[in-house]
């Protein structure tokens, strides 16, 4: 409950803001999260990502500030953040389908993004029934050889991305450039080097005994920490998992997400792609 209380005090510092230039780093801190966990904590739990919820909130209180004042419509533009009149009257009209000028004029009704509450979502389970519960476990130091890919939060950009590092990884054979290897049936994809707009590097290699003297070009040698770990399988599909992982399980748990890299394997060999893939997916975490 603790995560749907402190991700509201963020919600609450964004309603204070709205018409001063906001960033997620500032954001986070008021939720106590990394801004990379809050962005992808919030997205899981109410279905879109926080710059889409501050456009939408924006754009809503223009409309209002629109129907309930004179202001120009260049003045309502630049308090809510937007450079140019011409920009703010696009992204109007895109989201509610009338223009600024049209809508002031008109008896039109609208449909506006009202303040979230996720004091709310915190009741909402229906999800879980669907999934196994993790398995809590210690792991120790894994040394993984792969191949860095990069990609992003935003507009779930990564759900589309990561398919297609895998391909590249196996059509280029990269695979048979590792060696060393502890476990050549089973492929790492890492999630790692968070930043704060969203992005983050996503590696697919393997396990290996020892790194080599120094990586390929494009390769990177990666250690993921000891300590304690959730493990998900995989049921259907790896977004599915990872939606129930952050927005539902985590938020209701007793732990909390700590920092490091969080991590998936493949079973190659009993695999099918796309249909019947082994895959566990593992979530570095702490009790409260």
């Amino acid at each position: 409950m603790d995560h749907y209380n402190r991700i509201q005090h963020a919600i609450t510092f964004i309603e204070q803001n709205l018409q001063t230039e906001l960033t997620i780093t500032e954001i986070a801190s008021h939720a106590f999260f990394s801004a990379f966990h809050f962005q992808r904590l919030f997205q899981a739990i109410s279905g879109f990502t926080v710059h889409e919820y501050i456009r939408k909130r924006r754009l809503s209180e223009a409309a209002t500030v629109l129907k309930e004042t004179n202001s120009s419509i260049l003045d309502i533009a630049i308090s809510f953040q937007y450079g140019s009149q011409e920009a703010f009257s696009r992204a109007f009209d895109s989201y509610f389908g009338i223009s600024p000028a049209k809508y002031r004029k008109s008896d039109t009704d609208i449909t506006k993004q009202f303040p979230l509450n996720f004091l709310d979502f915190s009741t909402s389970t229906g999800r879980e029934i669907f999934m196994n519960k993790p398995i809590i476990m210690q792991l120790e130091t894994n040394l993984i050889y792969g191949y860095e890919y990069k990609t992003n939060l935003n507009n779930e950009k990564h759900y589309e991305d990561i398919p297609g590092f895998y391909q590249h990884f196996g059509m280029n054979e990269y695979f048979l450039r590792i060696s060393h290897k502890k476990r050549p049936a089973f492929s790492y994809g890492i999630s790692t080097n968070f930043e704060d707009d969203g992005e983050f590097s996503f590696i697919v290699g393997e396990e290996v005994h020892q790194f080599a003297e120094e990586a390929e070009s494009g390769f990177v040698q990666v250690e993921l920490p000891a300590g304690t770990y959730a493990m998900f399988v995989v049921k259907d599909s790896v977004q599915q998992t990872r939606d129930y992982i952050y927005g539902t399980w985590l938020p209701q748990s007793k732990y909390e997400r700590r920092e490091g890299p969080d991590f998936e394997i493949t079973d190659v060999c009993h695999s099918i792609f796309p249909h019947d893939m082994k895959i566990e997916i593992y979530i570095p975490v702490q009790l409260y």
